[in-house]
């Protein structure tokens, strides 16, 4: 009986959310159709909320948009990416969300890009007045956020010395019931994406030694596949988790690692769960940060109305409430502050493996693939690991006192992330053994 009651709640607040969305963009096309605008907007993703934001910036009389996702329509996004059909199963997100936009507004161009966001030059980004996300991982929203602040000119002063450089960039993401927007304006005294890392929860990481030595859980044994493995076996060949070839091969060695430990619970829904860090997606919380997003968008092309100071919180999971903030800059912030190496205390024993889990899993870091450099002599920083140079695997089980004395930093680069460098001076303390 309970259980008809909430379905029936569910679909009211749905019914109800839904008009409201579509009375605010009737209204929004009413006051804008008679003025047409014509400057590019990019829009980073076309799944389900970029989705929502290309319907919303062409309802809205955007003329001139873009967009760019890697991603190919899989058969689970159709329950809430409302662009796509059956029919489009196996194709470019980008391409049939772009299409499927200038039919029912054919007033509207479309530019469609089926790549990363990280193969796309400068000049790329250089041409757009605005950038709206619709993005599913922090990664990408750090290097994105790292790429518009590198745009912006400056004199030798470090002022700002062409505002036509700043682009601002207009990031909306949803977690369940849950969703966020935000606003950033590259150095113009508001906070960038990277001063709220810190806020984030630590994201879930294993050891090097623990994944290569003695696995204990499911999720290790397909870790081990994608963070090892794969690069053993197929090495020079990009991993791809979104080919189903890919997540296959993937789960066939993790099974057969699980096999060999005697670990149970290694699934096909598991491994892709692992691999892309899946979270749970509603339609209408995309639906209503996207339309916070968007109405951003048009008062940054427009200049009619003050613009969102500075993040707004969505949280539908227990009836509808929303609140803003003024999230504060970090004065030290690596992208949009002074850079200032961050102090790491580690144990005098610990190795360079256990190292790169602690900068990964660090506040101030929250690295992906990082490559780690070691004190500048001779000219020349020492290589102490990069992922793509085999021969600086080997480095993985020798101590970190080995390439830095303490108190000397280390250099840390992730161009997945970010492009403005990173550092951590380490600080040895006793170990327990000691």
């Amino acid at each position: 009986m309970f259980i008809y009651y909430y379905i029936c709640i569910y679909v009211l607040v749905y019914l109800y959310l839904s008009i409201s969305i579509y009375i605010y963009l009737y209204y929004t096309i009413l006051y804008y159709s008679i003025l047409p605008i014509e400057d590019k907007v990019l829009v980073i993703g076309a799944g389900g909320i970029g989705s929502e934001h290309l319907k919303n910036l062409a309802l809205a009389g955007i003329r001139n948009i873009h967009v760019i996702d890697m991603d190919t329509i899989d058969l689970t996004n159709l329950n809430r990416q409302f662009l796509f059909r059956m029919k489009d199963v196996g194709k470019g997100k980008a391409e049939v969300a772009a299409e499927f936009v200038m039919r029912r507004v054919p007033t509207c161009k479309i530019t469609h890009y089926n790549n990363r966001i990280q193969d796309m030059n400068d000049d790329f980004y250089r041409q757009f007045k605005v950038i709206v996300c619709g993005l599913d991982n922090v990664e990408a929203r750090r290097w994105i956020n790292s790429k518009i602040h590198s745009l912006v000119e400056k004199d030798a002063d470090g002022n700002i010395a062409n505002f036509d450089s700043v682009i601002p960039m207009v990031d909306g993401g949803t977690e369940g019931f849950a969703g966020q927007a935000q606003i950033i304006i590259p150095f113009c005294g508001v906070k960038c994406f990277e001063c709220s890392t810190a806020l984030f929860p630590p994201q879930k990481v294993f050891q090097l030694c623990t994944l290569a030595s003695k696995p204990r859980i499911p999720e290790h044994c397909v870790a081990w596949v994608t963070q090892i493995r794969w690069d053993e076996l197929r090495k020079g060949e990009k991993m791809d988790f979104d080919n189903p070839e890919h997540v296959q091969w993937i789960f066939e060695r993790a099974s057969e690692r699980a096999d060999q430990f005697g670990i149970k619970g290694v699934t096909y829904f598991l491994t892709l769960g692992v691999a892309k860090n899946i979270i749970p997606a509603v339609a209408s919380s995309n639906a209503i940060v996207s339309a916070s997003c968007c109405n951003e968008v048009i008062k940054l092309l427009t200049y009619r109305g003050h613009t969102l100071n500075n993040y707004l919180s969505f949280n539908g999971q227990e009836g509808f409430s929303a609140s803003y903030e003024d999230v504060k800059k970090i004065d030290n912030c690596k992208v949009c502050g002074k850079f200032v190496p961050v102090q790491v205390l580690i144990p005098s024993d610990e190795k360079v493996s256990d190292f790169i889990a602690r900068i990964n899993a660090h506040p101030s870091f929250q690295t992906k693939s990082p490559s780690l450099f070691g004190p500048y002599r001779g000219g020349a920083g020492a290589i102490i690991y990069v992922r793509n140079m085999r021969s600086s695997h080997e480095n993985l089980e020798l101590p970190m006192s080995q390439f830095v004395n303490s108190g000397e930093m280390v250099e840390i680069h992730d161009p997945e992330i970010a492009e403005q460098r990173l550092g951590a001076i380490v600080v040895f303390e006793p170990s327990a053994s000691s």
